[in-house]
């Protein structure tokens, strides 16, 4: 790159608790590099519309960058901007690498998602067909764990944390009563499961755990928490926003209707199965019920926030900078996990052709054989990147 190094950053898609943590680490990584950092003020759509601001001389001491890294949600705003493709509409693409160069970009580099590798893909493209020389790198992001080429996404440890420390406070509370009663945890995760997984590292486990991955068999459902229910009074249920009936239909359009999708052809909201659930176990068993929806709550919970989720996505954005800056281009800077014990893992590089909007799965052989449960793996692998969770005691009586 003959220009004056430049590195251009976007934040999209949803908070988390460690997004931040990926800006500090392309911040610091730009200043070592000896570059100008640029910031997008809320994403794409913010940036084409002329929002931007100067990172370097936002961010000058290490201890801005280290509040920075602890900080929740995104600094730079965030945006759900689907690009187009130059085919049917090269207009928005001149405006932005017209952009690019007013600002002097030598590297773009884009926080995010699926969807957010996607436009990474379309604009690496586009330059190298119109001979642009601008690195496009993505960094990944999403609490619902579910980018493929990656050992695990930036954003998943803390959320992860969040659910486990918040399926145990629920379970204490809701055995204060002598009385048979059955709570819904809804937990995000519209395609993946893995979210909603974390809910089993809880002290006092829930009994069943729902996931997109197997279809809902009411009937088995309800024999199940019969069963439970004979047993014990307190039955605690983890159940994915995303979980899909045997049709394929999502459980919460039962609860729900007419809300729409986003620019991605997302359901806008997507919530409604825990109240589903507790309603069809009211009516179908009788005994008390409650749902409790977790909704962004669980995105940016900084308090509860993972130590390695954070120093990992810093060295996810760090990498990301060195890369560009190495020559790379229309890739994601991955996590390989090296050893699980000790933890231990790695940067690596992946083509973000082969991570956009893909998603990757819970593994069929990590879920209990009837659906409703988790397989030690699963456990195993899910552990480290929570890390220890605040004290509670192990169980109720």
């Amino acid at each position: 790159m003959s220009r004056e190094k430049c590195v251009l950053v976007g934040q999209s898609g949803g908070p988390t608790a460690a997004i931040n943590a990926s800006l500090a680490g392309v911040i610091a990584a730009g200043i070592l590099e000896g570059a100008r950092v640029e910031g997008m003020r809320y994403g794409i759509q913010g940036f084409l519309d002329g929002n931007s601001v100067r990172l370097d001389e936002a961010f000058v001491s290490r201890v801005d960058l280290e509040l920075l890294r602890n900080t929740p949600a995104s600094w730079l705003g965030s945006c759900r901007f689907k690009l187009p493709s130059p085919a049917d509409n090269d207009a928005v693409y001149q405006q932005l690498f017209n952009r690019f160069e007013e600002i002097g970009a030598s590297a773009v580099l884009y926080i995010g998602g699926n969807d957010s590798m996607d436009t990474i893909a379309k604009l690496a493209a586009y330059g190298r067909d119109n001979g642009s020389d601008i690195r496009f790198i993505g960094v990944p992001k999403t609490i619902d764990n579910d980018l493929v080429e990656t050992d695990h996404t930036p954003g998943y440890g803390s959320a992860a944390r969040f659910v486990a420390t918040t399926m145990n406070e629920l379970a204490y509370d809701a055995d204060v009563y002598n009385l048979k009663s059955v709570t819904f945890v809804e937990i995000m995760g519209r395609d993946a499961g893995w979210l909603t997984a974390s809910s089993a590292l809880a002290f006092v486990e829930p009994d069943v755990v729902l996931l997109p991955e197997v279809p809902l068999d009411e009937d088995a459902l309800m024999t199940r928490l019969e069963e439970l229910l004979s047993k014990k009074n307190t039955v605690m249920v983890g159940v994915s926003e995303g979980v899909r009936t045997p049709d394929g239909r999502l459980v919460c359009e039962k609860a729900s209707s007419g809300v729409g999708v986003d620019e991605f052809g997302h359901l806008a909201m997507l919530s409604g199965a825990s109240r589903y659930l507790a309603a069809l176990t009211k009516q179908r068993i009788g005994c008390k019920t409650r749902a409790v929806e977790l909704s962004t709550l669980q995105r940016c919970a900084s308090y509860v926030a993972s130590r390695v989720d954070l120093n990992e996505a810093y060295d996810v954005g760090h990498a990301a900078v060195e890369a560009a800056f190495a020559g790379e281009t229309a890739k994601m800077c991955a996590i390989e996990r090296v050893s699980n014990d000790p933890y231990e893992t790695r940067t690596k590089l992946v083509d973000v052709l082969s991570v956009a909007n893909k998603v990757r799965s819970v593994p069929r052989e990590w879920i209990s054989a009837d659906g409703m449960g988790v397989e030690k793996e699963l456990i195993e692998y899910m552990r480290p990147l929570v890390g220890t969770l605040p004290a509670q005691l192990a169980s109720l009586d």
